[in-house]
């Protein structure tokens, strides 16, 4: 079955960009900060994909760092407009800002997909040819808790009937961020289980805030922390990094979740150095971002979402 559906797929695809292919449009990307883990992953695999997949020449795209400086990425995405690109696909340093492009790229007459980062149900519902691609970050966040619960002790390693964690945000404006945060507990609550937030702060996607925030809160609160939630791999990279420094042992004594899969950390989960973690599934959203771009491009009117699934990954 497997192999039926990867054929499938791969016909698909090559449908798809066979029709981009004797177009050749002009492609404008760009990504709110090369330096993330994750979306270096992601743009290099939508790179890779539209040219040597479905045959764009390489100078017809221009991928841009948006170097998390709106101002500096909305300069970026103007200069798309002028050069008169036929699509843009945009990772937005602020989702906040999908508006003010939505209107400006309607109004230019091209075609925009957002990526990784959801703009708001209003914004969406504005006119224009442009679409969101990405995974729904409630279901990441329902995992993360579906991975809590399925331990023996279901989180509580102190042994005082609740669930006490530690949670490191994202950026709190991304809606990954609110989702991952909300619902990585609500799975909790929702199986009645009690829980107790010890501690919540802003790590910005940032392995090095990911590792003070958690040495912060492990020095404050010590043994008590049962669980460190992350919103994604790269902090909790730092997490494991203060863990260690604290004395404690995942798996032994606390719990460490993050999402992504990040090569480094599915091994730290085959190495119990993990607890778990979410597969974000960097090729096929990619891939179908990319479709959706070329669709657009060939004057096709886009839906307005297109989701791709994570995946728990656990030991």
């Amino acid at each position: 079955m497997k192999k039926i559906l990867a054929i499938l797929m791969a016909m698909m695809i090559l449908a798809t960009c066979s029709v981009a292919m004797a177009d050749a449009p002009k492609i404008g990307i760009t990504i709110y900060q090369f330096a993330d883990n994750f979306m270096t992953l992601y743009r290099e695999e939508l790179v890779r994909y539209l040219t040597e997949d479905c045959g764009i020449p390489a100078e017809n795209i221009t991928v841009m760092d948006g170097k998390n400086d709106q101002a500096e990425q909305s300069n970026q995405i103007d200069a798309f407009i002028a050069d008169n690109v036929d699509v843009m696909i945009l990772n937005m340093v602020q989702s906040s800002s999908a508006a003010a492009v939505i209107q400006k790229a309607d109004a230019a007459g091209i075609p925009v997909v957002f990526i990784n980062r959801e703009p708001s149900a209003e914004d969406m519902a504005l006119n224009g040819n442009f679409c969101y691609v990405g995974a729904d970050a409630r279901q990441s966040g329902t995992m993360q808790g579906n991975i809590v619960l399925a331990a023996e002790n279901k989180g509580d390693f102190n042994g005082n009937g609740a669930v006490d964690y530690v949670m490191i945000m994202g950026d709190p404006e991304n809606v990954d961020a609110q989702y991952r945060t909300e619902f990585s507990v609500k799975a909790l609550t929702d199986a009645g289980l009690t829980v107790n937030e010890l501690f919540k702060q802003r790590g910005d996607w940032d392995q090095t805030k990911g590792q003070e925030l958690a040495a912060t809160a492990l020095t404050q609160f010590g043994n008590d922390v049962d669980v460190i939630f992350c919103n994604n791999d790269a902090m909790a990279l730092g997490a494991y990094q203060a863990i260690v420094d604290a004395g404690r042992v995942v798996g032994e004594d606390i719990m460490l979740l993050g999402v992504d899969a990040l090569a480094e950390c599915v091994e730290m989960v085959n190495e119990g150095k993990m607890t778990g973690t979410v597969l974000n599934d960097h090729v096929g959203q990619s891939h179908t971002a990319a479709d959706a771009a070329l669709k657009a491009a060939a004057g096709e009117t886009l839906e307005k979402y297109y989701w791709v699934d994570y995946v728990m990954v656990t030991k």
